[in-house]
């Protein structure tokens, strides 16, 4: 049965490449089990006018076979195959001097890019709350608290969803023991979200080839988060989700700060490990979403120490970072999550730690309850004001 169904997908796969022509640019055509077509199409970055017809052209096309009930496209930059030019200082006019490290925009300059209030953006229908989980490092365990945090509201009760927009390395699937699940597609022609221990998830994920490389620019990559957060059925406005999370790609860059200026984000949550290192970027992303009016309702720490059988604590990533940097923005340490193996293990089985019992489980249960009362609190007070000192 599985393989005549795969020998179906494949007949359609090849009917779309003959209606496109098999062009060059197609990279590669791929049909889920609900009929949906994804297409991956090359296009110059320099020339949006020419990719936005090869997308229109391969839509239209595929549309018209038989068998495909809709249709997927992204597009990925080719690359420039001439040599890069040598960078060399350039000689400085008479009266000129260069821009020391350690230089800054000016306000007036970064207001211009300045996104509107998350206050000001619409409300998406069908969603209570939005949550990002943000990190401006990688590798500090960002989605591991994504999830797990996500798991302990659903275990208390909450309608909630789980968004993976970590376009180029999406974990979540093999988090949730979810890496070979398909989303359904509604007669509405919206996502159905894949339903992982009581809550609705989406990921880049389910949609590409674990094996292929996600070679997206910014405007791209922020055109596949749009689709999958308001291009599904997260909920509707009789009966929402109380809260959506978004695990959000690490850094500052496109992706983060479209987010923030497009999606009517209610508060954003801040990991790190206690290492210097990470926290020079806690520093970072403090900034970026108070420039773009996000409210951040504290820092979790995490690898906060390790404990051996005997009891005794080693603070192998360093000690008290995460505390000392909540102290100087001003935020609520609002966890500290030490290195269990529990927590490691039940990610990999696809079995989130907060699902089960032990310490691994009592300490995102407690995080749960600590977001969940800082969210409230933002309807009745303020949120905190960050503040930044020379």
């Amino acid at each position: 049965m599985f393989g005549s169904k795969q020998k179906s997908k494949d007949r359609l796969q090849e009917a779309i490449r003959a209606a496109l022509g098999a062009p060059d640019w197609l990279e590669s055509v791929t049909v889920n089990d609900e009929g949906r077509a994804i297409l991956i199409i090359r296009a110059d970055p320099a020339d949006a006018a020419a990719g936005e017809a090869r997308r229109i052209e391969a839509e239209n096309a595929a549309q018209r076979v038989a068998g495909i009930a809709a249709v997927t496209t992204v597009l990925t930059a080719e690359k420039s195959s001439g040599p890069a030019a040598p960078h060399a200082p350039s000689p400085l006019p008479a009266g000129a001097r260069r821009v020391t490290k350690g230089a800054r925009l000016s306000d007036e300059a970064l207001s211009q890019g300045a996104p509107p209030a998350s206050a000001g953006l619409k409300p998406i229908p069908g969603i209570a709350r939005i949550l990002v989980v943000a990190s401006a490092k990688g590798g500090v365990g960002k989605s591991t608290v994504a999830v797990n945090l996500a798991a302990a509201m659903a275990r208390a009760g909450m309608k909630v969803g789980l968004l993976d927009a970590d376009i180029y390395g999406p974990s979540i699937p093999t988090m949730l023991g979810t890496v070979n699940a398909e989303p359904a597609t509604s007669a509405r022609k919206k996502l159905i979200p894949v339903e992982a221990h009581g809550m609705k998830t989406l990921s880049i994920g389910y949609l590409s080839d674990p094996d292929a490389p996600m070679i997206w620019r910014g405007p791209i990559v922020m055109s596949a988060i749009t689709q999958l957060l308001n291009d599904a059925e997260w909920g509707t406005p009789e009966d929402p989700l109380d809260l959506l999370i978004i695990d959000t790609p690490p850094g500052t860059g496109d992706a983060q700060l479209a987010i923030a200026q497009k999606v009517p984000v209610t508060a954003a949550l801040i990991v790190t490990t206690p290492q210097e290192v990470a926290l020079a970027d806690v520093r970072r992303g403090a900034a970026m979403f108070a420039k773009t009016h996000v409210p951040v309702i504290g820092i979790a720490e995490t690898m906060s120490w390790f404990e051996d059988p005997a009891g005794n604590r080693h603070y192998l990533m360093g000690e008290g970072g995460g505390r000392r940097m909540a102290e100087a923005l001003g935020l609520p340490l609002l966890a500290q999550i030490p290195m269990l193996t529990a927590i490691r293990e039940a990610g990999d089985n696809g079995t989130p730690a907060a699902l089960g019992k032990g310490p691994a489980t009592d300490v995102f249960l407690n995080l749960a309850r600590s977001v969940a009362l800082a969210l409230d609190d933002l309807i009745t007070k303020p949120p905190p004001e960050i503040v930044f000192e020379d």
